[in-house]
């Protein structure tokens, strides 16, 4: 991944301080199912990868295993941002890394610490992401909003849109 281009650290600055991801997936039966997950990164790495803890003994770990493309997408509807990243899941089995990102919260999901047995690092490699900035007051984007129903236009520019390929 480049970090040195304007729409990655816009990307990373979209999701660093929201706390969960929901993590969307494809049961066996071929229906979407969404998990919210706690994002472990602390910056993007230089693979372009986010990481989860997931229990092994869960459905999702077991899905994952035969089908790892997956989508995250996050939320902050108080700054009006918005990011949707698609990408392939996969199991990392480094007792390193997950010592690494290991954080107080994760003791409450897995009580045996980074060396739980049931604990799972999952690493989502980012392939395609989109995300939604919207850099206005809320009275202008009203304002242009209703200046759109009255007008009949769709209101122009109400923030930054932008889709990124990274691998």
């Amino acid at each position: 991944m480049h970090h040195d281009t304007p729409g990655h650290e816009t990307l990373w600055k979209l999701i660093k301080d929201i706390r969960f991801g929901m993590l969307t997936h494809r049961t066996s039966t071929g229906m979407l199912h969404a998990h919210p997950l706690t994002t472990q990164n602390r910056q993007f790495d230089e693979h372009g990868e986010l990481y989860f803890f997931i229990p092994k003994s869960g459905e999702l770990y077991e899905r994952l295993l035969t089908d790892g493309e997956v989508n995250v997408s996050y939320a902050n509807p108080d700054d009006d941002s918005y990011v949707s990243l698609s990408g392939q899941a996969r199991a990392v089995d480094d007792p390193a890394q997950k010592q690494a990102l290991w954080s107080p919260m994760a003791q409450a999901w897995f009580p045996g610490g980074a060396s739980d047995p049931n604990l799972a690092l999952l690493a989502v490699r980012i392939r395609h992401a989109e995300y939604w900035d919207v850099d206005e007051s809320k009275m202008v984007q009203l304002f242009k909003m209703a200046k759109a129903a009255i007008t009949g236009e769709p209101p122009r520019s109400l923030g930054e849109h932008k889709e990124l390929t990274l691998y």
